[in-house]
């Protein structure tokens, strides 16, 4: 059975009232099991909000708040596993493990269970949080990319997890004198500039020329001034892929399948690309015979990523515990 161990969060970044970074120190006296990047620990807490499984006369389940007799909620204890988005050389220089977490919300908007007490609890509250003293998981490059002289790593929000201490372990490795031929791009997609924490650091590794390395960052919900930066893609993930490719967005594929061609709903952000990575030149990045695709993140996108890989005849990856 694997030991349940009492660690420290010691430091709370917010990025938003929903998505936040924290670091993790290990219980005194440990320290966490050596890693390769792209693997996950589990997290435990004891005080989160239940929910339970109903069901309505057609026989279809929801999930909502466990309540008592009196309307409170009944807690109890939840474990949730997390990529680790801090890379190994990180966690033997300081001793934490980092992540990269959203407050998850149900299909009723309920709160997550266990990010719910997270986010619940900081910056000030209970710094407590258990885990499980294994690091485990086969989503690394080692597992899903051997073999392959071009690997694509696709995050959306959340999903740069596995990818980021990837591409920050190469940069060490590099400036150490371990060098590589694969070339590695990076698609990371998030709703704003603020929910972008890692891209300077991303950029400058980049800028930096250790490794072949591409990092292209964009922004599915682009505020007027993000609109005139020409360093920044606009644009879901997945929709910037379909780009690449000369498909339709995912929403008019949609639409031409519900039925008459409507006008395009205003929300939609249409897919650029920054000024540093034009289509042609990522498009050379692409050979189906040497390329593996990488994706981590929202179920819809990973599956439409899925299908843009199978249409063009190149491997996908996703993360799936």
């Amino acid at each position: 059975m694997v030991a349940q161990k009492q660690g420290t969060i010691v430091h709370w970044h917010s990025l938003s009232s929903v998505l936040a970074i924290f670091r993790l120190a290990p219980e005194d006296g440990s320290c966490f099991p050596v890693y390769v990047p792209g693997q996950y620990i589990a997290l435990r807490r004891e005080d989160c909000r239940l929910t339970k499984r109903t069901s309505d006369s057609d026989g279809n389940f929801s999930y909502t708040p466990d309540v008592d007799e009196s309307g409170r909620p009944r807690l109890g204890s939840v474990t949730h596993s997390y990529s680790i988005i801090s890379s190994p050389s990180e966690t033997l220089q300081h001793g934490w493990l980092e992540f990269y977490v959203l407050l998850e919300k149900g299909a009723a908007q309920y709160p997550g269970r266990f990010t719910e007490s997270l986010f619940r609890h900081q910056p000030g509250g209970d710094r407590r949080l258990t885990y499980y003293d294994r690091i485990t998981g086969d989503f690394t490059l080692q597992s899903r990319a051997a073999g392959f002289s071009s690997v694509w790593l696709v995050g959306t929000g959340t999903g740069l997890a596995p990818f980021r201490p990837m591409i920050r372990q190469l940069h060490d490795d590099a400036l150490a004198g371990k060098s590589t031929s694969v070339r590695y791009t990076l698609l990371h997609a998030n709703r704003t500039l603020q929910e972008l924490p890692y891209h300077q650091e991303l950029s400058d590794i980049e800028a930096a020329r250790s490794f072949d390395f591409a990092y292209v960052p964009s922004l599915s919900r682009p505020s007027p001034n993000d609109l005139n930066d020409t360093t920044l893609g606009k644009g879901r993930a997945n929709n910037l892929l379909r780009r690449l490719f000369d498909m339709p967005l995912k929403e008019e594929e949609l639409q031409t399948a519900g039925g008459p061609q409507q006008p395009m709903s205003a929300n939609v952000v249409r897919p650029v690309f920054p000024d540093r990575h034009p289509v042609q030149e990522l498009r050379r990045r692409f050979d189906p015979s040497s390329t593996v695709l990488l994706t981590c993140g929202n179920p819809d996108a990973m599956a439409d990523v899925g299908a843009i890989a199978s249409l063009n005849h190149f491997r996908f990856e996703k993360e799936d515990w």
